[in-house]
């Protein structure tokens, strides 16, 4: 089997706060291996994007962090400032969520991808040139000669995400986390972008962790899907697991939230009833078990680990999930858990 480009294992990662730490991630593990894309899914708040700027190192300093992430062999955590700065860019790169905050208004696009080459490759002035031209021409910016000058507010916010994208190619990593690469974008725009990100992908054979809310973007490029909640991952699995067969009644519950085109319009959108917990300190039982309408005794004092529910083929395409009725939850339709809007449900308390 291949050995994965990244791994992340037990990943905690807590903030302190005037009411007690913060349990932002909770023993976090993923794998991704080369060229695959891995999505990860779940509501705000449920550690996405924490886990990907703790794999960066770019989390504040007040965060506490242990666990492990090796990329390609290397233990990333831990390291200082200058050597983890010889991995962004070039074994690693990010994409954020805002282009606007990504790019510096005060700078030419063409200057901040020049930049991005130079941290890591020795060019001369008329190849930095010619390697920015290209890199924009492969994202798919039209005229690319004439608009390398040009500033971020003088392109639309697909065209500044295709930047981002270019900057984050530079020096041809082989891992790219893209943390809501779309969510600031309308639903055409947001296709253009996919459509750049998937001619990367292929071009440079780069693998990606793709973290969304938007479930439309999963299905359209991810090969495997992790759903994270409370900081933790709950189920993990192929794409066609995921969609088709979830074992997690999470899970079920953002499909079910999901407009579907084949639905003949006379019902309510179904939802998940409740709020994510407050991650100050832990309680004891599944952080789902209040909106779960599954729930049973064991889920309000055991907190579930993941678990193999089916195995397809050779690794890594098993799928786990942590929940303590998961076969029973795999057997049930889509859509039909959260079918009554107005089901019982313990509201968590404010924090």
């Amino acid at each position: 089997m291949t050995e994965p480009l990244l791994t992340i294992d037990d990943l905690q990662v807590s903030f302190a706060s005037g009411e007690g730490d913060i349990q932002a991630v909770r023993g976090v593990s993923l794998s991704l291996f080369p060229h695959e894309v891995l999505g990860v899914v779940g509501e705000s708040g449920s550690g996405k994007s924490v886990t990907a700027l703790a794999v960066m190192g770019l989390l504040a300093k007040n965060a506490q962090i242990t666990g492990s992430v090796h990329l390609e062999g290397h233990e990333l955590l831990g390291l200082k400032e200058r050597a983890l700065a010889e991995f962004r860019g070039q074994s690693i790169a990010m994409i954020f969520q805002d282009p606007l905050t990504s790019l510096n208004p005060v700078y030419n696009v063409g200057w901040q991808i020049e930049e991005a080459l130079n941290a890591h490759r020795d060019l001369s002035k008329e190849e930095l040139h010619a390697e920015t031209i290209r890199l924009l021409e492969m994202v798919g910016i039209p005229h690319a000669e004439s608009r390398v000058n040009d500033y971020p507010h003088e392109f639309s916010g697909g065209m500044r995400q295709r930047v981002v994208i270019a900057i984050a190619m530079a020096n041809n990593p082989g891992v790219i986390l893209a943390d809501e690469p779309t969510t600031a974008l309308d639903v055409t725009v947001q296709a253009q972008v996919l459509d750049a990100l998937k001619h990367v992908l292929e071009n440079s054979g780069a693998s990606l962790v793709l973290i969304t809310h938007d479930l439309g973007v999963i299905a359209g490029l991810a090969t495997r899907v992790a759903v994270m909640y409370a900081g933790r991952v709950v189920e993990i699995g192929s794409a066609d697991d995921i969609f088709y067969r979830p074992a997690m009644p999470y899970t079920h519950g953002l499909l079910g939230s999901v407009p579907r085109v084949d639905d003949d319009g006379g019902g309510r959108l179904r939802q998940i009833p409740g709020a994510p917990p407050s991650m100050v300190g832990t309680k004891p039982g599944c952080p789902f078990a209040p909106r779960c309408p599954m729930r049973v005794e064991i889920c309000t004092q055991v907190e579930p680990e993941l678990r193999l529910v089916s195995l397809r083929g050779a690794a890594p395409p098993e799928h786990l999930a942590a929940c303590h009725r998961a076969d029973e939850a795999m057997a049930m339709p889509i859509g039909s858990m959260f079918s009554d809007s107005s089901a019982d449900f313990e509201e968590p308390p404010t924090p």
